[in-house]
């Protein structure tokens, strides 16, 4: 059985992107579709860098369910853990794009995403074992049976070891309170080896903001690698394990649309750990790929491959 290099679980959506920027919604004309959900973004982005991943989702059984497929297999991500939920409509998203740092989202996942409907009958934890990389997110606990679903797939992964990633992945709309996010949050934390989140997510996961007193937290829960995403003052890395601590600045962009810089960040950093990078260096090359979907409309569709990477970080450095 060949393992796949990362497996992540959680959304996905058909993201709605305006063609007009800086216009409001309503007035807006035309729009184009793109594959899009962090998890999925994430799973496309390290594609994209030459690594074999897949996706654990699920999508309604409509077209956008089968474009969904389609998009996973031209990015070169396996699909076969996206299932269909037959009474669920796919996810759709909507965004306004007001650069440099306003991007409204409006997420349609009622009555509920199909990708909260997987439950662990529905996971081959054996796969879930083997995988060089296992990332899950935040929304993933926000309601039941996914909320079982993440924790069996985390303690099974416990019990093999390896690298594990929780993506905090923070979105207000989707808990019921920060307090409800907190607790499910903290409960998988002892069970992943990564924890990546801005400082919103840190505060609301384990209390703190300041990045680190945020990374001592998530240490303090079980984390060795917290990834503390800080805006311009750039993202700071600190590992547990070797004591090793790191500030990377930001690459300046012009923005165009911010939606998909997380997910760039993430594919990068899982490319970072899976060649065993010094920690500056995964930083680094996960800074330069989210500032270069920032400059980028699309999400899943700007993902760069590592030649274009390492050019623009070159360039970058000039």
């Amino acid at each position: 059985m060949k393992s796949f290099d990362l497996i992540t679980m959680g959304r996905v959506s058909v993201d709605i992107y305006p063609e007009q920027i800086g216009v409001p919604l309503e007035d807006v004309s035309t729009f184009a579709k793109f594959l899009g959900g962090s998890a999925t973004n994430v799973a496309v982005a390290a594609a994209r860098l030459g690594h074999r991943t897949a996706v654990i989702t699920a999508t309604g059984a409509d077209p956008f369910g089968r474009y969904i497929h389609r998009a996973l297999r031209g990015f070169g991500v396996d699909d076969r853990w996206v299932r269909e939920v037959a009474h669920l409509p796919t996810p759709v998203v909507f965004c306004e794009i007001f650069p440099p740092d306003d991007f409204p989202l409006y997420f349609y996942r009622f009555p509920k995403a199909p990708d909260l409907e997987i439950g662990p009958d529905d996971l081959d934890l054996d796969r879930i074992r083997a995988a060089k990389v296992f990332w899950v997110t935040g929304t993933g606990l926000s309601r039941s049976p996914s909320r079982e679903a993440t924790l069996a797939a985390l303690e099974a992964r416990h019990a093999r070891g390896g690298i594990t990633v929780l993506d905090m992945d923070f979105r207000r709309s989707f808990w019921s309170s920060e307090t409800a996010a907190a607790r499910q949050i903290s409960a998988a934390l002892p069970y992943v080896t990564v924890a990546v989140g801005n400082q919103e997510e840190c505060r609301v996961a384990v209390g703190e903001s300041a990045p680190d007193a945020a990374a001592k937290a998530l240490h303090a829960a079980g984390v060795d690698l917290a990834v503390v995403k800080q805006g311009p003052a750039g993202v700071l890395g600190s590992r547990r394990s070797t004591a090793e601590r790191v500030v990377v600045p930001p690459l300046k962009v012009d923005v165009v649309n911010g939606l998909g810089a997380g997910d760039a960040f993430g594919g990068a950093l899982v490319h970072g750990l899976l060649q065993q990078h010094d920690l500056h260096t995964t930083l680094t090359l996960a800074n330069a790929a989210g500032s270069y979907v920032a400059g980028q409309l699309a999400c899943a569709d700007a993902m760069p491959d590592l030649d274009r990477l390492n050019d623009y970080l070159q360039a970058g450095a000039v």
